[in-house]
């Protein structure tokens, strides 16, 4: 217990925690897309899919909690460090940032967490407990898509937020190797390609979605 206290105690073993529940929820993000998209064949598929995950009862909970406290762990130790860097150097940077985390993802990085955390609780009041949703119907998620893109203020949102999870994903997926030791450092950040492919696939999913939303094209 002692060691494992060290550990989340140091900088180091902050990031790792960042990795690995930052990976957590990236297969989250995979999963929840791809279930996502099969609005697009019609009401059946996705409300199948719902009634099913919704039938599996414990196992669903099980999942909700791993990715509760995945997110609360992320977000405790994201705060940490940057107390903890901001404590360290008070004045700022004499010299620009060193090109490894110079991207535009990464000088985001923070107010994107943010902001991820704001529509996050938006949505599950919106799309999970219907309490922000005009026309919410229990297991009828194509209902629940269709109309609650309609309105063009939650579909900019929706937007604002897909872009601010594109980005954090792309750096997060990236440090994330870095953290656990699974990638080299490059002096080229924006070659890193599995990260990139897979942050645009993910918000190219999402944003598709809301924008059929809105346009009544599902």
């Amino acid at each position: 217990m002692n060691r494992i206290l060290a550990l989340w105690d140091s900088s180091v073993g902050k990031k790792a925690v960042m990795a690995v529940t930052g990976l957590v929820m990236v297969l989250y993000l995979i999963t929840h897309v791809l279930a996502n998209l099969l609005v697009f064949d019609g009401p059946d598929q996705i409300n199948r899919y719902a009634a099913i995950l919704h039938a599996t009862g414990g196992l669903l909970w099980g999942a909700r909690l791993v990715l509760l406290v995945a997110v609360v762990l992320h977000i405790i130790a994201a705060t940490q460090l940057t107390l903890r860097s901001r404590a360290a150097r008070p004045d700022g940077y004499a010299k620009g940032r060193d090109p490894q985390v110079s991207t535009f993802a990464a000088r985001t990085l923070r107010w994107g967490g943010v902001l991820i955390l704001v529509f996050l609780i938006y949505h599950i009041l919106h799309f999970t407990l219907g309490t922000a949703h005009p026309q919410f119907i229990e297991l009828n998620p194509y209902n629940n898509v269709t109309t609650g893109f309609r309105n063009p203020w939650v579909a900019a949102f929706y937007l604002l937020a897909m872009a601010a999870v594109g980005l954090h994903l792309y750096h997060g997926v990236w440090s994330s190797g870095r953290s656990l030791g699974l990638s080299q450092p490059s002096p080229r950040p924006l070659r890193r390609q599995l990260a990139l492919v897979l942050a645009i696939l993910v918000w190219l999913g999402f944003t598709a979605i809301v924008v059929a939303g809105y346009l009544g094209r599902i």
